[in-house]
């Protein structure tokens, strides 16, 4: 079996790149800043179908997109969370948190609509993430 990004993922999200083991998409809700890092390991749910390494280098890319994605954005809270309960394919979100955004202070699931990044403040984003990551991304 080889990997396949989950279709809800895919059609959610916009790819930023890769990392050594993890794909990191931007979730496409402008009103919060929000990134996924789904590693590419077949058939994985859940932490604890990643074998030590696969962890070890998880929690290395989420320390590493959490520092530039606080460098980038200044975020009040970065909230970090693998919850899958609507996606059971493995992903780890990374959203920026802000005391004025519409969600504070309760999680950003289920709070109103999505709003889709405008392409130019999308590629902006992406392009100062990928900046940030350089050396990181494949």
């Amino acid at each position: 079996m080889s990997f396949v990004l989950d279709a809800r993922l895919a059609a959610d999200s916009h790819p930023v790149g890769d990392l050594a083991l993890s794909q990191l998409r931007l979730f496409d809700d402008a009103r919060f800043p929000w990134l996924l890092l789904v590693p590419r390991i077949a058939g994985a749910r859940e932490l604890i179908d990643l074998d030590r390494d696969d962890r070890c280098t998880l929690l290395d890319e989420i320390t590493a997109v959490g520092r530039a994605w606080e460098t980038l954005l200044q975020p009040d809270k970065l909230n970090i969370a693998a919850l899958g309960n609507l996606v059971p394919q493995l992903h780890v979100h990374l959203i920026a948190r802000y005391a004025h955004d519409c969600a504070w202070p309760r999680p950003v699931w289920g709070q109103g609509t999505p709003i889709a990044y405008e392409a130019a403040a999308r590629d902006a984003l992406l392009a100062r993430l990928r900046g940030a990551l350089q050396g990181q991304l494949d």
